[in-house]
Order: C-alpha cells, then sequence, then structure tokens
C-alpha cells in the first residue's frame, strides 16, 4: 500500500513512519529534503512538491507550522494557519483533479477545534460554544480537507498534547520538573486532555485500516484529568515535588494570546474511537509515563 505523508518529519510523523515502515510504501513531502534523507532510511522517498496526479492509496497529511514554539502574534498566526490551509488545499485539488482516489484521507486537526469547555465532558458531535482562534484555525482546516468526502474516505484527528520522549510538550517539561521546578500551571484545574505517541499513531493505523471510520475522531485518552493532576503524575515518576506555580499572568506574558493552549479548560472524550472497539494501550497517566520514561 503506497502512503504519501505530510509533515513526516514531526513528532507523530516520524514515529508512525518509523513504527509502520515495514507495512507501507512511504512517499514524505518535505520542504527539507536534506533533513528528511537523514532521518529516514533508504527506502523511504522523500518529494519536495506534488505530483499532478494522485497515486497514493493513503493521504495523511499532518504539515503545519508548530503551534507552541513561539509568541502568537499576528503573523505568526498567520503563518499558523497558512501553513495548513495552504498544503491541505494543494493536496484537495491533486486528489480532484485525478482520476484514482486515495482509499482514504487523514487530516490533522487538534482538540482546539473545542475551545474552552470547562468542566463539561465534549465528543465529537458537540457544538463548540466558545469560539477562539484555535477553533477558527481547526474549523477551515477540517473543512478544507472534508471537501473530499464525497470522493474518499476523510478523518480528521482532533488530536490532544502527545506524549513522548523525543519530542512535544512533554520533552519541554523535562527539565523544569527534573530540577524539581515543576508545578502547575494557572489554577491547575483546568482539564488536559493527553495521548501517548503509541496510542496516537495506533490511532491513525487503526482509521487506514477499519473502512467504518470516518470524520472528527478525538484522539485522546480516555482518562479525563486536569492540569494539576498530570503535575502530580509527572512529579511523582520523576521523583521529584512539584510546589510550584505558574501564575497565569506570567504564561499571558510570555505567550499572549498563545497562553489560551494552556489555560483553556478542555475535557474531551474519545467516544468515537472507543465505539469503533479502539484499544487504547496506554489509558492511564502513571503507566504511561513510566513508559516514557523509564
Amino acid at each position: 500500500m503506497k502512503l504519501l505523508i505530510t509533515g513526516g518529519s514531526g513528532l507523530i510523523g516520524r514515529h508512525f513512519i518509523k513504527t509502520f515502515g515495514d507495512q507501507y510504501q512511504f512517499t514524505v513531502l518535505s520542504r527539507s529534503p536534506e533533513k528528511c534523507t537523514k532521518t529516514f532510511s533508504s527506502d523511504i522517498k522523500i518529494i519536495e512538491a506534488l505530483p499532478k496526479e494522485n497515486s497514493f492509496d493513503v493521504i495523511i497529511n499532518l504539515a503545519g507550522e508548530p503551534i507552541a514554539d513561539k509568541r502568537w502574534t499576528q503573523k505568526q498566526k498567520q503563518l499558523i494557519c497558512q501553513s495548513r490551509w495552504h498544503i491541505t488545499q494543494q493536496l484537495v485539488d491533486m486528489v480532484e483533479q485525478s482520476s484514482i482516489k486515495p482509499q482514504c484521507f487523514i487530516n490533522g486537526s487538534a482538540v482546539g477545534f473545542y475551545g474552552d469547555t470547562g468542566d463539561q465532558t465534549v465528543t465529537e458531535e458537540s457544538e463548540v460554544t466558545h469560539p477562539d482562534f484555535a477553533h477558527s484555525l481547526c474549523l477551515k482546516w477540517e473543512n478544507i480537507a472534508l471537501s473530499l468526502k464525497e470522493q474518499t474516505r476523510v478523518v480528521l484527528l482532533r488530536t490532544a498534547v502527545v506524549l513522548a520522549k523525543d519530542g512535544g510538550a512533554l520533552s519541554k517539561m523535562y527539565l523544569p520538573f527534573y530540577l524539581g521546578l515543576g508545578g502547575k500551571i494557572g489554577s491547575g484545574e483546568q482539564w488536559m486532555p493527553w495521548i501517548h505517541i503509541e496510542d496516537m499513531i495506533n490511532a491513525i493505523q487503526f482509521s487506514i485500516s477499519n473502512n467504518e471510520v470516518q470524520g472528527a475522531i478525538n484522539c485522546v485518552s480516555p482518562s479525563l484529568m486536569t492540569n494539576v493532576e498530570f503535575t502530580k503524575a509527572l512529579g511523582s515518576q520523576l521523583k521529584r515535588p512539584t510546589v510550584f506555580t505558574v501564575p497565569a499572568f506570567i504564561i499571558k506574558a510570555l505567550m499572549g494570546q498563545g497562553a489560551e493552549l494552556l489555560l483553556t479548560s478542555q475535557k474531551v472524550s474519545p467516544k468515537k474511537l472507543l465505539s469503533y472497539g479502539f484499544h487504547f494501550d496506554q489509558p492511564q497517566i502513571k503507566s504511561a509515563l513510566a513508559d516514557i520514561l523509564a
């Protein structure tokens, strides 16, 4: 089976290709082919531009400017949006003008789609009551991908914080927590959806192999927890105290509007994945952190 993947050198893409490299014939679209060549084996084909005609069985679109690496200035927000919307539209155009359609089009998204949910549990069917930048970003991103739903099966990955040792949020938190400087963010009462990297890539694999999966799926652990609960779990795993608090005003001063990524409460349930019969290998935070940080 031939797979095209964009954003293949990112955290999720790297792990997916490494884990399932023997099962698929991968082509990676990258703006930095030299970097990808060093990352992947010679069996992985690297391309710098999309072909005019589709020849892939599955397309996985994970490309996009990192959302939390820089302060959200107007320029940065435009870059975050356009880096996702533009490549998605290019992929849609390629599929629409091709006689051969992919069996499945899997597109990135995020739980930021739901905005601030407070203490209310939301599923894929829930209406958004607190629209913000992240919601607007994800809504248009998803709608571009969904324009292909009459031509192929479209899956939208509404992804939570992905926990892995070699990238993402956990790698940034590790050092301050290891030094005993970790602590809750703001009140710590905000709900914090998360998912182990293995469950994340297995959800993608599940979406490819199960033809019933379509539309949005929440890629989050079924074990819902608050930021303070996560903080205690990480401190316990590292055997370090977590007595500090990072005040909300400091986060806002450092990140601007991007602070909503850390302060927004999102109590998100993976209802559809569970209904399809997906099995989470790492649903509990204690065992998940132990697995990653062992």
